[in-house]
């Protein structure tokens, strides 16, 4: 058990020190493997990597990173977010509402947090930034409204959530739902009282949508927000009804985003490319932490991890409230270090087979896991929220601005996991009405 204890602090020492995360692990887990199983270590770990590289259900993130990808480029998002700024410019905070709903939307569509972050806010800083809001409830509204890609299905993580805990990627999606819907309602509370409390400076742009006739707007909300609709309810209702696996109703949505980008006339080979190499770029950064995670768990357990983490939690005798929070605060932890892939792929093999033993119901510890990381992926001074937004921030907006931005909205996630574990008919409800109806 002395070298899994040491897996980890290795693995950070790695991290840390500026190696990417696919090789440390892959580092760390051949020189625990060469211990466990000696010369036989290596066809072990192909086994790892072969089970990975295989498992059919994370098929289904190319595709829906390549649907993320063509509504990005194809400037099928545009058109969604002026469709947002004409019904709630008029609101307290209008703007900043807006792009949470554009967050909530695109989240829906893409699935892909740093993609959905990087979209909404290269158009909502330069329109925030022209209605003088501040930096900080700026930062702040971006980093928030482009997490939402990992609470509001489908979500890339949950998909692979799913796969490693063998559990139903429906039932979890559905599960998703009304916490996710719970966490939209909480920041657009926070930003109408935001608004009204502490408008922003009225200047003459204000009235650049008063023009815009009813009939404009009904248009133009029937044109670019029902067919994104339509393609939101094409995948998740094929997905959750049980007529198309995860990888077909992802399959399903990169057709349908393709079809939108033909119809609405953004098609070219030139935009295809660019999408395709995205979703290459990505996926198989994805999928290359997943193989060498795998490979990490299964040298971890070689090593005597799970009998490690089983004394741990007896020891403590925390009885399944403590085991919960326990585990809730090692992924807090873990992700102010590890992206969401890597801290994915080492908690949930790691905490699943406990949480079964308990009895305790896995979508309502896995809708809470999610949250937990995505609270994670805000939080400083390793948040990779705020390094997706400094990457496309104005010279003006500063990091100190950006972690004050998204107190606010870290402290709504918090709450929205509280109710999560106060009411769990919050994730259970949904799954025992819809999946597979």
């Amino acid at each position: 058990m002395l070298i899994a204890a040491l897996m980890f602090p290795l693995l950070f020492l790695l991290v840390l020190s500026g190696i990417p995360i696919a090789f440390s692990l892959a580092v760390v887990s051949a020189g625990a493997g060469l211990i466990a199983f000696g010369p036989n270590a290596f066809g072990q770990l192909y086994g790892s990597f072969y089970s990975a590289a295989t498992n059919f259900i994370l098929a289904a993130i190319p595709m829906f990173v390549l649907m993320g990808a063509i509504l990005e480029r194809s400037g099928i998002a545009e058109r969604l977010f002026r469709v947002m700024q004409l019904w709630m410019s008029r609101l307290p905070g209008g703007l900043a509402v807006a792009t949470i709903a554009m967050g909530a939307v695109f989240a829906a569509a893409a699935g892909v947090v740093g993609a959905v972050e990087v979209m909404i806010g290269m158009m909502a800083i330069p329109a925030m930034k022209r209605y003088r809001y501040d930096n900080s409830l700026i930062a702040g509204t971006i980093c928030a409204g482009g997490s939402l890609g990992t609470m509001i299905p489908p979500s890339v993580i949950a998909v692979m959530y799913a796969s490693l805990a063998q559990m139903s990627v429906g039932e979890l999606l559905a599960g998703m739902m009304l916490p996710g819907l719970l966490m939209v309602g909480f920041f657009i509370l926070f930003l109408l009282v935001h608004g009204l409390v502490r408008p922003p400076e009225k200047i003459e742009a204000e009235d650049e949508f008063a023009d815009v006739t009813l009939a404009e707007k009904l248009r133009l909300t029937a044109t670019s927000l029902l067919p994104i609709f339509a393609l939101i309810f094409a995948v998740l209702g094929s997905l959750l009804a049980g007529i198309a696996s995860p990888t077909e109703a992802a399959s399903v949505g990169a057709v349908g985003a393709l079809l939108l980008c033909i119809a609405y006339g953004r098609f070219s080979l030139g935009m295809l490319r660019e999408s395709l190499k995205i979703t290459v770029r990505i996926s198989a950064m994805i999928l290359l932490i997943v193989a060498a995670g795998t490979m990490f768990m299964g040298t971890f357990a070689a090593n005597g991890g799970s009998r490690l983490i089983r004394a741990m939690v007896e020891t403590a005798g925390l009885g399944d409230a403590g085991m919960i929070a326990l585990f809730l605060l090692i992924v807090l932890l873990l992700g102010f270090v590890l992206d969401w892939t890597a801290n994915v792929l080492i908690c949930v093999p790691l905490f699943t087979p406990f949480i079964r033993a308990a009895g305790i119901d896995p979508v309502w510890f896995g809708t809470m896991v999610i949250v937990v990381i995505q609270t994670s992926y805000l939080t400083p001074p390793m948040a990779s929220s705020i390094f997706y937004l400094k990457s496309i921030a104005p010279p003006d907006m500063t990091y100190g601005q950006m972690c004050r931005g998204v107190t606010p909205f870290i402290l709504l996630q918090l709450a929205t996991l509280v109710a999560i574990a106060l009411f769990p008919e919050l994730t259970t409800w949904l799954p025992s009405k819809i999946v597979g109806f």
